[in-house]
């Protein structure tokens, strides 16, 4: 058997930026409107900060207009909230993200649900969940949203197709399960109490992993063909000493067995901040009053 085919996100996301780019600029012809972000990043995390940079920088080649508030980890959750109420009520700002994680002493789902619901570029507010599970033109999470364009590039029409997803947090695995049912895919969410998980994961034609466990999956788990989205990154060290990144599926083993895997990095990641730049145009156009929210 020939090695799966690589699922290629960074080459997927470039080719939507480019598309996204050229809405933006007929946009701003059109109707004058240049869509714009405010990212709201509490502490000095690096992680969070490349990754704030690395979406400022494409939001601008993009043509969008990047606003960057940045507050020490000291912050109140009061004066948190006034800063969110500000970017609601600023007519420049169609999407507003707050960067997680926020410090322990504030209130994550209660700053989450602050933000406005037609600014909820990240798809967390409680509306747009609901919205979603319902099927009303919901703001949906970008990770969810970004796996969801690889495998219909990749498949095609998903319809009757048997899709598992491990994991079931709000940010990833309920969104994604719930964007696979409306694809009319069979689905089930697995997680950290499912009896005998090997055995869930090798009938799935979709594979989608979101446990948030560095190699959970093996390749035994896989069924022959399958299709693997793997949503996990983690940097573990290696015998050497150096370290490595990894996501939640293992990734030479599954490979000899899936029809098609995502890597990592280069898979999920860069297709993430793409369908961030796609809901922010979203949230641009809905709030100009030129596209549906239902």
């Amino acid at each position: 058997m020939t090695d799966a085919k690589l699922i290629d996100g960074k080459a997927a996301a470039d080719a939507l930026r480019g598309r996204i780019a050229a809405d933006v600029a007929a946009l701003k012809q059109s109707h004058g409107v240049t869509p714009g972000l405010a990212v709201v990043l509490v502490g000095e995390d690096p992680a969070s900060l490349i990754y704030v940079r690395s979406k400022s920088k494409q939001m601008t080649s993009c043509g969008m207009a990047s606003f960057e508030h940045r507050r020490p980890e000291s912050i109140s959750q009061a004066d948190l909230l006034t800063l969110i109420d500000d970017l609601n009520r600023d007519d420049a700002i169609h999407g507003i993200l707050v960067q997680l994680p926020l410090p322990a002493h504030i209130d994550e789902h209660f700053v989450l649900n602050a933000v406005a619901p037609e600014k909820d570029v990240d798809g967390f507010h409680v509306l747009n969940a609901g919205r979603l599970a319902a099927g009303i033109g919901a703001m949906a999470p970008c990770t969810p949203l970004g796996c969801m364009a690889l495998l219909e590039e990749e498949l095609g029409d998903l319809s009757g197709l048997d899709a598992v997803v491990v994991g079931r947090s709000n940010i990833v695995g309920k969104p994604m399960a719930t964007l696979l049912l409306h694809a009319n895919c069979t689905v089930t969410i697995a997680h950290s109490r499912t009896r005998d998980l090997r055995a869930v994961c090798r009938r799935a034609d979709i594979l989608v992993a979101a446990a948030g466990k560095p190699e959970l999956i093996r390749g035994d788990w896989i069924k022959s063909g399958a299709t693997v989205i793997d949503v996990g990154i983690h940097r573990i060290a290696t015998e050497s000493g150096k370290s490595r990144l990894v996501g939640d599926v293992a990734f030479a083993e599954s490979r000899a067995v899936a029809g098609a895997i995502t890597p990592v990095p280069g898979g999920v990641g860069p297709m993430t901040i793409a369908m961030l730049l796609g809901n922010t145009l979203t949230a641009a156009r809905r709030i100009a009053g030129l596209l549906s929210d239902t």
